[in-house]
């Protein structure tokens, strides 16, 4: 592995992710790390401001990891492992990067003189509630610092493992703004045991969003990805948003497939494996690029739009975003708007 690439280049003024010196390389022969190498880091800098041409609506971001045991076939952050000289298939999946003072770090950057609140997304490149989360326990430090400072945070997770902070997401939702996020692209098991092999179930996941909504924090459910010829059937996607409603969820947002440079590679050698047949296909709707074409996107947006209508999730009323009064009563969320976090 060549760290390199995350160290200081005075020629354009970064500063350097974290120190060449300072990695500590662990494996652990246990079931759920078996096959799986962590490289621990003491990180420089935390907060990652995204870049102005992205498409994402926040400013900045915590990843207290890089690489993700959930091993999503699609996953659009492969192409981060490649800064590092390593792959972006089964590195990616099994190869991670472990900021290990990231709470301390955050503290530290949250009470800088140039630092004003800004709101900041979590999960938005790999899962900060991956299974190694439930080791090396970062989050915990992570919220109550963004609690300790009333600063507004979201969070986006495949993970079961966020109820393990449900005490400390009440707490911080009763003193600033708090977004929670639960990924759900489908509920088909066998679509979801080959594509998301690393994941707890739809169903479990959802369960997420039940508990989360009993404790009186709205959470959303990103509808991503809707996968293509395999997840997109009329079908599929009705009964998809059938069980996002009857979890209480307060919005529903579809999101299509997008196949990155790195994501693209092990997504289609996954294809041929699996749906051969589908090879060409998608290589004609992914002709142009790394999103679906337009026409196929709003097809699918309004399908989902439709029946969360049908079924009470949209699309008009508040946001995601709340803060939980202190009395943390379970409310009836009634229609929320569709949105992404």
């Amino acid at each position: 592995m060549r760290w390199d690439n995350l160290a200081e280049n005075p020629a354009i003024g970064n500063p350097a992710l974290f120190g060449t010196d300072a990695v500590t390389t662990r494996t652990f022969d246990t079931p759920e790390f078996r096959g799986i190498t962590f490289h621990e880091v003491r990180a420089r800098s935390i907060l990652n401001r995204v870049p102005g041409a992205s498409r994402m609506p926040f400013e900045w971001t915590v990843n207290p990891y890089r690489g993700c045991t959930h091993a999503c076939v699609y996953c659009f952050a492969r192409k981060t492992h490649s800064y590092l000289d390593l792959d972006t298939g089964l590195d990616f999946d099994t190869q991670i990067i472990v900021k290990i003072n990231a709470p301390e770090l955050l503290r530290h950057q949250l009470a800088s003189r140039t630092w004003h609140g800004a709101h900041i997304a979590m999960g938005t490149n790999v899962d900060c509630y991956q299974r190694a989360e439930g080791r090396y326990r970062l989050m915990p430090g992570i919220i109550t610092a963004l609690r300790d400072r009333a600063n507004p945070f979201s969070i986006l997770t495949k993970g079961t493992l966020i109820l393990r902070d449900l005490d400390l997401l009440v707490q911080s939702a009763q003193v600033t703004e708090v977004g929670i996020s639960v990924s759900v692209g489908f509920t088909d098991q066998e679509l979801w045991r080959t594509v998301e092999p690393g994941t707890p179930s739809p169903e479990r996941r959802l369960d997420v969003v039940r508990t989360l909504t009993d404790h009186g924090i709205g959470c959303g459910v990103l509808m991503a990805p809707v996968i293509p010829f395999l997840g997109d059937s009329p079908d599929q996607l009705r009964a998809t948003v059938r069980a996002i409603a009857a979890s209480g969820a307060t919005s529903v947002t579809p999101l299509v497939l997008h196949l990155r440079p790195g994501a693209r590679e092990w997504f289609m050698a996954w294809l041929g494996a699996h749906h051969p047949h589908l090879v060409r296909r998608y290589e004609r709707l992914y002709a142009e690029g790394a999103y679906a074409p337009k026409w196929y996107q709003r097809r699918i947006t309004r399908q989902v739009h439709e029946l969360a209508t049908e079924f009470g999730i949209g699309p008009s009323g508040p946001g995601l975003h709340r803060r939980v009064p202190e009395s943390a009563e379970p409310e009836d969320p009634g229609p929320t708007q569709l949105t992404l976090l």
